[in-house]
């Protein structure tokens, strides 16, 4: 397991911890691939009851990693290529999961936080889809995600203005479950996984299993031409001003090519 991944197993309660803090814990192909392995080795233990998310440092997680994205738009690979795949391993997974959230969660981190059955946040935590700021659209299943939980009004004004909210405003939102002070974080988040874990395991799992039955129509709509308009977006010159401008700390200039 790459360092930049952690999981331990205690009580039945599993911890993953992005451990990137100096990087505002961004997922890269690293940290992708080490998520992913993570719930392939958890689903199969049968001593897990519940999965927690949580991260090292101030920021839950920021993204995608702007220096490995813009390494793949120099190759003209797909920037988005294993994010949407690992999101949605993590909804499927057959324990129910936890996001613990203490600071900022925008872009593919508040992604992260979204596909977890539950969110606990701490009120300094803050949510964000800042794609449209550079240049990028959101692929069309992380899109559905936000409409799930946040219905279209509110995912119309997280999309559009691409402007964080606060632990308290996502609340509102339904975005998250529980809101609590950071000191207490750790605590509630902790407390309300050993509940879980002290269900019946088939019943846990049988719930999960019928929620995903419910909402699995959505996998059946026709996407092709939004996947060709986000895929032309992340080709785009927009696209490699925006995450430059990013990366130099400076307002992108963007003309609409």
């Amino acid at each position: 397991m790459p360092d930049d991944i952690r999981c331990a197993v205690d009580g039945g309660v599993a911890t993953i911890t992005l451990n990137r803090p100096e990087k505002r814990n961004a997922l890269n192909s690293v940290v992708l691939d080490g998520l992913h392995g993570s719930f392939e080795t958890l689903d199969a233990d049968p001593n897990v009851r519940v999965v927690v998310i949580r991260s090292e440092g101030r920021a839950f997680c920021s993204g995608m990693d702007l220096n490995e994205l813009g390494r793949k738009q120099k190759e003209e690979a797909d920037p988005e290529t294993g994010v949407t795949r690992v999101l949605q391993r993590i909804e499927r997974s057959r324990h129910p999961t936890i996001a613990m959230v203490q600071g900022a969660a925008f872009a593919g981190g508040c992604e992260l936080a979204l596909h977890c059955d539950l969110r606990i946040a701490s009120d300094v935590a803050r949510f964000a889809m800042p794609l449209a700021k550079i240049g990028l659209v959101v692929p069309f299943a992380l899109g559905q995600k936000l409409i799930e939980v946040l219905g279209p009004a509110f995912t119309r004004e997280i999309l559009l203005t691409g402007e964080p909210v606060d632990a308290r405003r996502a609340y509102e939102m339904g975005m998250v479950h529980r809101v609590v002070p950071l000191a207490d974080l750790e605590k509630a988040t902790y407390d309300l996984a050993r509940t879980i874990a002290g269900h019946a395991p088939l019943s846990l799992a049988g719930m999960k299993a019928m929620i995903g039955r419910a909402i699995s129509g959505r996998q059946s709509l026709e996407h092709a031409d939004l996947d060709v308009i986000a895929a032309n977006a992340r080709r785009s010159d927009d696209a490699r001003e925006g995450v430059r401008a990013m990366l130099e700390k400076r307002r992108p200039v963007f003309r609409g090519k």
